[in-house]
C-alpha cells in the first residue's frame, strides 16, 4: 500500500469473494458480514441476479455520458419517484454528490425567492460528506479539523429539537431549507421522532423552507421500510439516496418533489459518471430483487430479531446504555469508547463497525435470514460481555 495515499485506518485483512451475508479472506477464513460495506451490499455478496444482470449489460454498454439519453436511467426514474412519491430525480455517483446536488438545489431556490445569502439549517452529529460544502454541513468538529475555512450558510441545532429551529425561524429570514439524516448513521444510529419529522415538515410549509432528507445511509428498504421518512407518514421536498441504491456499484440520487421540484434547467448541475447504463442497471435489479423477494419486510422481521435477541442476551450487563434501531440498521451504545471490539469481532469471523467511539453500529445485508440474525446475537453479545467485563 506504499503508494495509496494513507486516508484510511485500515483493518489487516483482504477480502477475496463472498457468498450471502458470508465474505472469505485472503487466507480462506470466512466471516459473517453485518456491515455490508457500510449498507451498500444491499443484497449480499455475489447475489445472481445481481451478477447476471451486470455481466450482460457490462457485454453491451458500460457509458455514454449524460449527452444522450439512456432508457435506464428513465426506467429508475420512474421507478424511484413511484417508490417515494417524488416527482423528479437526478443521478449522480455518491451521498456527497447527492447532498452537493440537495445543498445547490436549495441555494438556488433560495436566490429565485430574493433571498442574496440563502442559509440551511442542519443538525448536531450529522453526516453529510466530505466534499467541501458536505463537510461544512456534516455536525463533527473532528472531520472538519484542518479544512477551514469552511462553506458559510449553515445554521446548526440539536437533533430533534424543533424549538430550536423555530427559534432560528424567527431571527434569521435568509433560511431556506432544513436538512435532515432520518437516522444518523455516523453519528451513532440516531432516529429521527416522527412526532419531530412531522412538526418539521409543518414548519418548513409555513416558512416556505424546503425539507431536505438524506437517506444516503438509511434509505433503500434498510429501516422496514422503502425509505425512513414514510415511517413519519412525510413528504420531503428533496430525498437524497446512494449507497445501497446500486448494491454495491456506485451510484447516488437526489430525488425532488413540489417546490423543489422543475428548479434546476440544462447547465445548471451535472455529472459525467453519473447514472451511466452500468450503474442504472445495478440499481434497478437491486430494486427488482428487493421487491420480488420481499426484502422489506425481511428486514423489518430480522431486525427485530436482533434487536430482541440482544436485548436479552445482554440484559443486566453493566455498560449497556440502549440497543436501538430501526430495521436492519441497528446501534448498540455502551458506556465507554468501544472501537477495539472491531477488532476481536474480526479475530472471531464479525464484521461490525464502531461509530461515535461508544456504538456498534450494525448494517447486515437485506438478504440477512434468521439464522444468520441468530448467530450475529450469539458471537456480538459475548464478545460485548467479555469487553465490558475486562
Amino acid at each position: 500500500m506504499s503508494h495509496l495515499m494513507n486516508t484510511y485506518a485500515r483493518l489487516p485483512v483482504a477480502f477475496s469473494h463472498g457468498d450471502g451475508s458470508w465474505i472469505t479472506d485472503s487466507e480462506g477464513k470466512i466471516y459473517l458480514d453485518a456491515l455490508s460495506g457500510i449498507a451498500v451490499s444491499t443484497l449480499g455478496h455475489n447475489h445472481p441476479v445481481l451478477v447476471a444482470a451486470l455481466a450482460a449489460q457490462a457485454g453491451r454498454l458500460l457509458h455514454t455520458s449524460n449527452l444522450y439519453r439512456m432508457p435506464q436511467q428513465e426506467l429508475l426514474a420512474d421507478k424511484l419517484t413511484a417508490l417515494a412519491g417524488m416527482e423528479e430525480v437526478f443521478l449522480c455517483n455518491s451521498g456527497c454528490e447527492a447532498n452537493e446536488a440537495a445543498i445547490k438545489l436549495a441555494r438556488f431556490y433560495g436566490h429565485q425567492q430574493g433571498i442574496d445569502t440563502p442559509a440551511i439549517i442542519v443538525m448536531e452529529n450529522a453526516f453529510h460528506g466530505r466534499t467541501m460544502a458536505t463537510l461544512s454541513a456534516t455536525g463533527n468538529r473532528k472531520a472538519q479539523a484542518g479544512f477551514e475555512p469552511l462553506v458559510s450558510g449553515f445554521a446548526r441545532v440539536p437533533y430533534n429539537d424543533l424549538g430550536a429551529i423555530r427559534a432560528i425561524a424567527e431571527h434569521n429570514k435568509s433560511v431556506v431549507a432544513v436538512m435532515l439524516e432520518i437516522v444518523q448513521g455516523e453519528g451513532g444510529i440516531r432516529i429521527a421522532e416522527s412526532e419531530f419529522q412531522q412538526g418539521l415538515r409543518k414548519l418548513c410549509d409555513e416558512n416556505g423552507w424546503l425539507l431536505i432528507c438524506d437517506e444516503v445511509q438509511c434509505g433503500m428498504g434498510r429501516t422496514g421500510t422503502w425509505f425512513g421518512f414514510q415511517h413519519a407518514a412525510i413528504r420531503p421536498d428533496v430525498v437524497t439516496l446512494a449507497k445501497g441504491l446500486g448494491g454495491g456499484v456506485p451510484i447516488g440520487a437526489c430525488l425532488t418533489a413540489g417546490k423543489a421540484a422543475g428548479l434546476f434547467k440544462p447547465g445548471n448541475h451535472g455529472s459525467t459518471f453519473g447514472g451511466n447504463q452500468l450503474a442504472t442497471t445495478a440499481a434497478l435489479t437491486t430494486i427488482e430483487v428487493i421487491e420480488n423477494d420481499q426484502l422489506i419486510a425481511n428486514a423489518e422481521s430480522v431486525g427485530c430479531l436482533i434487536r430482541e435477541g440482544l436485548a436479552q442476551e445482554l440484559s443486566g450487563a453493566a455498560g449497556v446504555v440502549q440497543i436501538r434501531g430501526q430495521g436492519l440498521m441497528i446501534g448498540i451504545e455502551l458506556d465507554r469508547p468501544c472501537g477495539e471490539l472491531v477488532t476481536r469481532a474480526l479475530e472471531s469471523g464479525l464484521l461490525i463497525n464502531v461509530t461515535a467511539d461508544k456504538v456498534v453500529r450494525l448494517l447486515p445485508p437485506l438478504t440477512f435470514s434468521t439464522e444468520e440474525g441468530r448467530e450475529l446475537v450469539r458471537r456480538l453479545s459475548v464478545l460485548i460481555r467479555d469487553f465490558l467485563a475486562a
